[in-house]
């Protein structure tokens, strides 16, 4: 009984979210609270909404200092060079744009933590989606799988907890699957390139050979229409984010694209949908370009404790916070505006992890993720034993979505793991087997660090989840088939 309510809970919370009949915050709080009434131990709801709250508490307060700290990293100009060499690049054509969130997401993600690479990927790249009208969730779900992949490294958590789980050393499990972690980004990044040139072919390629903001310049609109290509040249100033050939990212007073039906759109000042964003502004009051070096060897030592665990990870960022602000702010009504500035951020997300602490609350107290993992483990037929790895690969993208990645690697992957070592299969291709559902683990609603997405991209959840389950569960799959050609799994 509790696996079926379990599953309905489940499948309740993500169809009424993505038919948006209820808030993700608001699903995340009275659905469960519903069905724990069901289940019949709606006196105990106050236990799980306090225990699920404990648990998340370091989570939510990782992410308001992270938020904060990347936030003034991000409006003192720590990150503009790699924003300026990815704007250089992805110029203003959707292709270029689309694969160049995935390079960035991918790029940032090496420090592990998918709030940061997030918050650093909206900053840089919504600009230019707004201001050349392309579709959000397309950066969402790039980002979303390219940091799934990268999720994998031993430092970003679920390689720790397999290797904790197992009792196995987590570079004897990592280090064999770098060729097929590699197969599932370059995946991505032709994905990437797939879903850029359907949104060129949408909107059409605007390419800036030089743009001057306040001037005039050369603008070559190339537009392909069947086999006819049309090149002319145009009065134009920069738009958006701007071009990465003049390095500027003021907004522009008028721009012309060509679309795909050969109507020019006009991208003006008074353009309400950019939501007051015009990209990183090279000009902006809050740069301190003295201060680089501090920043960037700040950042440094803050990563690098992170990954040898000097400290907790939430204590690192709020210190981390609190001496970016003082060293880069030193009045005080300085600091309180870029607390104001990012405060929208940070409410919305650790509002978002507070409800979630309600939804995994009730999964874990009432006993439903415990039957839910028994019923998966037991439904698996005799003579699927000697593949226990594949069969693990294929469960970790619901188990994993389903639920928390403790859940997944403490309480099902040792299960499985038995079961396996049964019939032959190595705890170490078990352990390799469980990393293959991250890409699609990374939009769980489970996953508080998905909230920061959306929530920066301003993006319906259930938008992002329509459009990312597939391509994401896809990546998976090419992750897993490559593993076993290449022997690893």
């Amino acid at each position: 009984m509790l696996t079926i309510l379990g599953f309905a809970m489940i499948a309740t919370f993500l169809v009424l979210i993505m038919l948006k009949k209820m808030s993700p915050i608001a699903a995340l709080v009275l659905i469960p609270a519903l069905f724990c009434v069901f289940v019949g131990k709606g006196a105990k709801l106050g236990d799980y909404v306090i225990d699920g709250v404990t648990s998340l508490a370091p989570t939510a307060a990782m992410l308001m200092f992270a938020i904060v700290y990347f936030g003034v990293m991000i409006d003192v100009g720590l990150f503009d060079p790699i924003v300026r060499a990815i704007l250089k690049f992805c110029k203003a054509d959707p292709l270029r744009i689309v694969v160049g969130t995935a390079l960035l997401a991918a790029i940032v993600s090496l420090d592990g933590d998918g709030s940061t690479t997030f918050m650093i990927t909206v900053s840089a790249m919504y600009p230019l989606y707004k201001r050349l009208k392309m579709s959000l969730v397309v950066m969402t779900g790039v980002a979303a799988m390219a940091n799934g992949v990268m999720n994998t490294l031993p430092w970003g958590g679920p390689t720790a907890r397999a290797a904790t789980a197992l009792k196995l050393d987590a570079s004897d499990i990592f280090v064999p699957m770098i060729p097929a972690l590699a197969v599932g980004l370059v995946f991505v990044i032709a994905l990437s390139y797939v879903l850029g040139r359907r949104e060129r072919k949408r909107l059409g390629v605007l390419t800036l050979d030089e743009a001057l903001v306040g001037g005039h310049a050369e603008e070559k609109v190339t537009e392909k229409a069947g086999e006819k290509i049309e090149e002319k040249e145009t009065e134009a100033v920069l738009v958006g984010a701007g071009s990465g050939a003049s390095g500027s990212s003021g907004p522009g007073k008028g721009a012309a694209r060509t679309g795909g039906s050969g109507a020019d759109v006009a991208l003006g000042d008074d353009d309400e949908s950019d939501d007051g964003m015009q990209g990183l502004d090279p000009n902006r009051a809050t740069l301190r370009p003295k201060l680089y070096w501090f920043n960037a060897l700040l950042t440094v030592a803050l990563l690098a404790a992170m990954i040898m665990e000097y400290l907790p990870i939430p204590v690192l960022f709020l210190l981390g916070a609190a001496l970016a602000l003082t060293v880069n702010f030193p009045r005080i009504p300085d600091q309180r505006a870029r607390l104001a500035a990012h405060a929208d951020n940070v409410l919305n997300v650790s509002g978002m992890v507070f409800a979630a602490a309600v939804f995994t609350g009730v999964l874990q107290g009432t006993g439903m993720v415990d039957h839910m993992a028994k019923w998966m483990v037991d439904v698996i037929p005799a003579g699927m034993g000697p593949h226990m790895a594949l069969v693990t690969g294929v469960l970790s993208l619901p188990l994993t979505y389903f639920m928390s990645n403790d859940g997944f690697y403490f309480g099902v992957l040792p299960v499985l793991a038995e079961a396996g070592a049964a019939h032959g299969v190595t705890p170490l291709e078990m352990a390799r087997a469980s990393l293959v559902g991250q890409p699609l683990h990374m939009s769980s609603p489970l996953v508080p660090a998905v909230y920061v997405l959306v929530g920066m991209a301003k993006v319906e959840f259930g938008d992002h989840t329509r459009f990312v389950v597939k391509w994401a569960a896809l990546t998976c799959l090419v992750i897993l088939a490559s593993g076993m050609l290449f022997g690893i799994i």
